[in-house]
């Protein structure tokens, strides 16, 4: 498992309102513990909402459970943001929030090169891979960091399940609670 490969969420995760359909970017992987941020789960904030002082329309994700009280953020800003931490070639997370804001301040910023997260995914050691072992996660390697942005979140599962292909293909029409059926 790379830092920047692509979690998918398998149908058993059904009911598990935090993962169901989510597609996660794994940030950091070590085999102390895991950390990523689930990419396609929209909230309806914006991030001119939660952040005193900052004047934007970005919209918030849900990264995941854990400290959701907290920002996060990924991007294809490079350098343009110090201390950023590469994810893969062209995709970073974190660095510092006074380059986002200066950024942001200068409309350099879009939804395309910056996505804004509450939150993040995390695992202790030993426990992803249990998940990837039991079929609760499908590992998936994305062709392009630079489009992953591109695709809207509503989406982003789908597009991945179209990827994967074969066994779940006949989970795409299904509904989002299929004992509601």
């Amino acid at each position: 498992m790379d830092i920047g490969n692509l979690l998918v969420a398998t149908p058993s995760i059904i009911g598990d309102f935090n993962f169901h359909r989510s597609v996660i970017i794994l940030t950091n992987y070590k085999s102390s513990g895991s950390l990523g941020l689930i990419l396609n789960k929209k909230l309806e904030y914006t991030l001119g909402e939660v952040m005193e002082g900052v004047k934007s329309n970005f919209p918030l994700f849900f990264g995941g459970p854990i400290e959701q009280d907290n920002l996060f953020y990924i991007h294809t800003l490079g350098d343009n943001i110090s201390n950023s931490i590469p994810i893969s070639k062209k995709l970073y997370w974190s660095g510092d929030f006074k380059d986002v804001i200066d950024l942001l301040k200068k409309g350099e910023l879009t939804q395309e090169n910056i996505r804004f997260f509450l939150g993040y995914s995390g695992w202790t050691k030993g426990q992803l891979e249990l998940e990837i072992n039991e079929k609760s996660w499908e590992p998936f390697e994305f062709k392009s960091t630079l489009e992953l942005l591109k695709i809207p979140a509503i989406d982003m599962w789908r597009e991945c399940m179209i990827a994967l292909g074969g066994q779940y293909l006949i989970w795409l029409n299904t509904p989002e609670n299929p004992n509601a059926n």
